[in-house]
């Protein structure tokens, strides 16, 4: 059975920063690449960033460089940094596997709540 646990949400002021981590297992995680995606009030799931299983990665274009997208294949570990958030980042972020926007329909967890604001 799949199951990805997520963790290090919080809240942040704008320009602040945090580092959300996917803990994973079920699956061969070091064969299987993986996304991050996030889902705002009120809205559809999105797709933010992805990683192949060895180390390739992508972001969606609202990012602009501020994500970092990482994994410890030994430790099934995903994770995402965020810096300089913005309060349009407030979201719940939910790992799934996958690549690119297709990852939004996948299997995903339940997800950390990311809270932006003064």
């Amino acid at each position: 059975e799949v199951q990805l646990v997520e963790s290090g949400g919080g809240w942040v002021q704008p320009g602040g920063s945090l580092r959300l981590s996917c803990e994973a297992s079920g699956f061969t995680f070091g064969r299987t690449d993986m996304s991050w995606v996030r889902q705002a009030p009120g809205k559809g799931v999105e797709w933010v960033s992805s990683i192949r299983y060895w180390g390739i990665t992508s972001y969606a274009d609202f990012v602009k460089g501020r994500f970092a997208i990482t994994r410890h294949n030994e430790k099934n570990m995903l994770y995402l940094k965020l810096n300089n958030l913005q309060t349009d980042d407030t979201a719940v972020y939910c790992c799934a596997p996958g690549w690119g926007e297709s990852s939004a329909t996948a299997t995903r967890g339940q997800g950390t709540q990311v809270t932006v604001s003064s």
